[in-house]
């Protein structure tokens, strides 16, 4: 099988620094270091960490891909995770819970992946927020463990804090084939604290029976516009979607286990067994080395390669932006299909014309091998080059490999007894990392006349907000990383992304451009802003001494003009439960006073007052 050209040592010459501080800072602390190569994080929690009943948090909006185990698995925030190792209380405002009933079993092309790309159309991308997904019923007992996991894993896409399923023989049997028998024992002895309490109510319930699920395939541009597969082609035709498939990509955190590349491998084998090779480009993902290691020992990759794949490095690779995609021009229509989670505009590749779809990896093989999207497995045929038609079986893929799992190299690095004496690695010119400085504290006034930055409209999730791709390599430099900020939101004023009034100049630039103007001239620190109404309210936020408020009336968020300056009232009697006044001072000269809600304790007060989390907790020392 063809290795991608950016090769693991590749990877520790051009990141070197981040793995020199990453490992120095675990030798130091007492904290292991899984090395470069090792894979992604949420497949190395599954395969070590997680286990049922725990409550894992993790810097990834994908960590509750540990809820196929049985995990509460969250996504938070950096600084919520170093108030978790400084062993401070970790704090979240309580969740519904959506229930999601599982009846029937899963057969024939369709995969765990249909699940949640059903879910996902259901509930839309905003539809989970604020709620814990937890899976119940007796078609749980028809998926692995790992389409458990897979599942979970996208349920970000629909905003929930996190999903979960109850324990079964599935989780067993994969904590036992990943050496934790010792764990399958305990959850068996304490299984009835592991399952949905009896008669327990939901705030909402969604019932789906898998004997009637379909093949789904989700797009473009948002992971929320589900069609059938047996669909989609003529929906394309009908919106102008481009119907070849330039690429089909499998892996990533999302769908990279066993039996995900064994079922695509049994497609692939179909095809080869008919002399057929894959029409469109194609590109598979290990979601870690022990998945390397064991899909190549099987046969797999030799399968996958054969039908004309090439392997990516055990990593994110093109789900979040890493791809050296080079067969069309950037403003080029064309269309993608993958096994990911996410397809907002440009995520995959930069290019805003790509029309990318997500659905499960076997339907991935084989629209790579049919070329376009006007094609159904189920029903259509290929023709062989010597004119046969013919048509693809069912996949099937073992769940777990009959002679276990092939670890592949040692990438783990033990922390040593005592590393108190040593030093982190961190170079001061660096522009990869850079030492976090102390936020200014609060000057004990209200803010006054501060500049719009930028009225957001229409959607605007982390990655319009904080874009990944290229920007990843800065994710440890707080002034490299700001030069993404909000990027990719599109403003109200012009429809334009990244092109803002500056009020100051009355020239336009982009979004960190004017506020670093901003913040240069009027000793101003931007808010965040969001396109759905309100003021985006996180405890992240908080935590880097920001103010984050919601509108009391929604609909005030269209009194709000982009030249607007805006004075925050009533900080100095800051309160719990106590709202917060806006004036809004419109650029006319006239005036207009809005109410705006908060959700700050008196933990978190302190936060905005000392500047930050981080300064309180230093205070708190002295």
């Amino acid at each position: 099988m063809a290795t991608y050209c950016l090769t693991v040592a590749r990877l520790q010459d051009v990141n070197h620094e981040v793995y020199n501080f990453l490992s120095s800072a675990g030798a130091k602390y007492g904290v292991g270091f899984w090395k470069p190569g090792s894979g992604i994080i949420h497949q190395i929690i599954l395969e070590n960490y997680a286990y049922p009943g725990v409550m894992l948090i993790g810097t990834d909006s994908h960590t509750p891909n540990g809820g196929g185990l049985g995990s509460i698995c969250i996504g938070v925030g950096g600084a919520d995770a170093v108030d978790v190792m400084a062993g401070i209380p970790w704090e979240l405002k309580c969740p519904k819970v959506i229930g999601v009933k599982l009846t029937g079993t899963l057969s024939g092309w369709t995969s765990p992946k249909d699940v949640i790309l059903k879910v996902a159309g259901i509930l839309t991308v905003k539809g989970g927020t604020g709620a814990i997904i937890e899976y119940h019923g007796p078609g749980v007992d028809s998926i692995s463990c790992t389409g458990m996991a897979t599942i979970c894993n996208m349920g970000a896409e629909i905003g929930a804090t996190t999903s979960v399923f109850p324990y079964n023989h599935r989780m067993r049997t994969y904590l036992k084939k990943t050496g934790r028998a010792e764990i399958a024992a305990v959850a068996d002895e304490y299984s009835d604290l592991l399952v949905p309490d009896q008669g327990c109510e939901y705030d909402q319930i969604i019932e789906l029976n898998l004997d009637e699920l379909k093949p789904h395939i989700n797009g473009p541009f948002t992971p929320d516009l589900a069609h059938p597969v047996s669909e989609v082609g003529a929906a394309a035709q009908k919106n102008g979607w481009p119907l070849e498939v330039k690429v089909g990509l499998i892996g990533s955190c999302t769908n990279s286990s066993y039996e995900d590349m064994g079922r695509a491998a049994s497609v692939a084998k179909q095809a080869l067994d008919k002399g057929l090779k894959c029409k469109a480009q194609f590109t598979v993902t290990p979601g870690s080395e022990q998945i390397r290691a064991t899909i190549e020992r099987d046969g797999y990759s030799k399968i996958l390669g054969d039908v004309g794949g090439v392997v990516l490095a055990n990593a994110c690779g093109p789900c979040i932006g890493q791809w050296d995609r080079r067969d069309v021009k950037k403003g080029e229509k064309n269309t993608i299909v993958t096994s990911y989670n996410r397809n907002f505009t440009a995520r995959n590749d930069a290019n805003p014309a790509t029309h990318a779809f997500v659905t499960s990896p076997e339907i991935v093989t084989a629209l790579a091998i049919a070329g376009t999207l006007n094609f159904n497995p189920e029903t259509d045929y290929l023709t062989t080059p010597s004119g046969e038609k013919f048509k693809l079986e069912p996949p099937n893929g073992d769940e777990l490999p009959s002679r276990d799992f092939d670890p592949g190299q040692d990438t783990y690095q033990h922390p040593p007894a005592d590393g108190s004496s040593l030093k982190v690695d961190v170079n001061p010119q660096s522009n990869r990392l850079q030492l976090l400085e102390p936020f200014d504290k609060w000057h004990r006034n209200d803010l006054e006349n501060m500049q719009v930055l930028i009225k957001v409209k229409g959607k605007c999730t982390t990655d319009h907000i904080s874009a990944a791709g290229p920007w990843l390599k800065f994710r440890g430099h707080l002034d490299n990383i700001s030069n993404n900020m909000l990027i990719g939101a599109v403003n109200s004023e012009n429809d334009a992304v990244n092109k803002i009034k500056n009020h100051l100049t009355g020239e336009y630039g982009g979004v960190p451009d004017v506020a670093r103007h901003y913040k240069s001239m009027l000793h101003w620190s931007p808010g965040i802003w969001e396109g759905d109404r309100g003021i985006v309210d996180k405890t992240n936020l908080k935590k880097q001494g920001l103010l984050p408020l919601t509108f009391s009336n929604p609909s005030d968020y269209d009194k709000i003009r982009p030249d607007d300056k805006i004075s925050i009232r009533g900080l100095k009697s800051f309160a719990p439960g106590k709202p917060l006044t806006a004036v809004l001072k419109h650029s006319d000269g006239t005036e207009e006073t809005l109410q705006l809600n908060h959700s700050f304790n008196e933990t978190q007060i302190q936060w905005f007052q000392a500047g930050s989390a981080l300064n309180r907790m230093k205070e708190m020392q002295h």
